[in-house]
């Protein structure tokens, strides 16, 4: 992991270390995306543990490498990455406002380690098993990884002995849980703009996605216009928040455009649901005998759980696990499940959509023919958007003229460039066929269901009649 730096660097302070710090006797790491990253004494106590090390074995875009042959990159990557990019935020802050803002070592420390750990605790296969998987087991009851997270800091912190203040824990799980539907209420009285770094629930502005943006368009081979550096050189705290120039508008309307592009091409790619889809029958057919789901109970169980389960059922010789070795082998064979057809929800139906199931396109099918039943068809209903679902994410910023204005404000629809959105979310409905035989008969049935539903075929083209008659 990295080696130690040799040669002549400045000893000027870098992300939050003290001068008495020489950078030549720091872990130095090189990333493919930001260069050298400075690993301090302190968060190497946290990032040299099996339970941190984990993330190395979650790829980051789960099975987006099957189809983007490089999306290799893990969790483990990405968190260094926004480990460095919170310490340069929060150190930028400090050099311009840092006696008007009272940022000392404390909060410095505090605001890298939520960097750091802020995924410690996630899910394999990106984020389906947290928002695919476990909600077909849990009977309704809510997980997230950024709760797992902050129980995973606890019980490194007991396991490895490490001697914290308990208030710096604190806010680094509060950190973390700031932009979760878990957000826990803070002393008014605290430093709250250092909220708005690592996981930004105000406005969605935040390092994390800094990061994977620039890393996630990198592996995939796609191009990233979005250059975060000049948001974290111009931002400033007014009012206890962080707020950005209003020149840099359109800079920071790329960043939501970008993410969303990336949903639309890479994380919902069709082939890529395909895989997940067939991945998560594949958990939910082998979650009884394998009790993956109760790993979420314990975190010293839990970090036993990555991407590799899936390699343990696909080799495990058990009987209980024939079906689920069967579908991780179609895998491995692109024997997928067949993408059929997709249609994107009238603008005017948006507001009030319900998600489609195999239900309703199996009761669409015509009398006659095949009788198509409710495991033969799988749906994915993609929801794509600016980060704020249907609003403008522009309307959550606040902005200053120029450094010599103390007044902060909005930017409404009306007065932003008229090339823009005017609508800030999509929602797709894709249907797919478990079986290649049934392609006709599951995308005249998701046809009918359009008609039944809208009145039209909401979908761009019909079905390919090569990819019908494919058996």
């Amino acid at each position: 992991m990295g080696a130690y730096c040799n040669g002549d660097v400045s000893l000027h302070p870098v992300n939050g270390l003290s001068p008495s710090h020489n950078l030549r006797l720091l872990k130095q790491v090189h990333d493919n995306v930001h260069g050298n990253i400075y690993m301090d004494p302190f968060c190497l106590k946290f990032m040299d543990t099996e339970q941190f090390q984990r993330l190395r074995e979650l790829k980051q875009l789960g099975a987006t490498h099957l189809v983007y042959p490089g999306a290799v990159h893990s969790r483990f990557e990405h968190s260094l990455g926004v480990y460095w990019l919170a310490g340069e935020a929060v150190e930028r802050l400090k050099n311009y406002q840092g006696l008007e803002l009272g940022i000392d070592y404390f909060d410095i420390q505090t605001v890298k380690l939520a960097g750091l750990l802020h995924d410690v605790g996630h899910g394999p296969f990106s984020h389906l098993f947290e928002r695919e998987f476990l909600p077909r087991v849990l009977n309704g009851a809510k997980w997230s990884h950024e709760q797992m997270s902050a129980k995973m800091i606890d019980h490194i912190v007991d396991e490895h002995y490490i001697d914290v203040d308990s208030e710096m824990m604190r806010r680094v799980k509060e950190m973390i849980l700031a932009s979760s539907e878990f957000t826990q209420r803070r002393d008014t009285k605290e430093k709250c703009f250092l909220y708005d770094i690592v996981a930004n629930g105000r406005n969605g502005i935040d390092v994390d996605k800094f990061d994977y943006i620039v890393r996630d368009c990198r592996a995939c081979g796609l191009g990233c216009s979005f250059e975060f550096q000049r948001l974290m050189e111009t931002m400033r705290v007014m009012g206890d928040e962080i707020c950005y120039r209003a020149k840099d508008y359109l800079t920071i309307h790329k960043l939501f455009a970008t993410r969303a592009d990336l949903y639309r091409t890479v994380y919902t790619h069709p082939k890529v649901k395909a895989i997940e889809l067939m991945m998560v029958d594949a958990l939910l057919k082998a979650n009884d005998y394998l009790q993956l789901s109760s790993y979420i109970q314990d975190p010293s169980e839990y970090w036993k759980l990555d991407d590799t389960i899936i390699k343990t059922i696909e080799t495990a010789p058990d009987e209980q696990l024939r079906e689920s070795r069967d579908l991780i082998l179609r895998i491995r064979r692109r024997n997928l499940y067949q993408f059929c057809n997709e249609y994107a929800v009238p603008r005017d139906k948006v507001e009030n959509f319900k998600d489609v199931t195999a239900q309703d396109i199996v009761c669409s099918q015509k009398n006659g023919g095949v009788l198509l039943k409710e495991d033969d068809i799988a749906v994915s209903n993609v929801r794509i958007d600016l980060t704020r679902g249907r609003h403008n994410p522009l309307e959550s910023i606040n902005f200053f003229k120029d450094y010599e204005s103390e007044e902060k404000f909005s930017i409404p629809d009306d007065r932003i460039s008229h090339l823009l959105p005017t609508s800030y979310q999509d929602m797709i409905v894709r249907v797919y066929s478990k079986k290649p035989e049934l392609v006709a008969a599951v995308s005249e049935a998701f046809e009918n269901f359009q008609l039944r539903t809208y009145g039209i075929k909401a979908q761009v083209h019909a079905t390919p009649e090569k990819k019908k008659r494919r058996t």
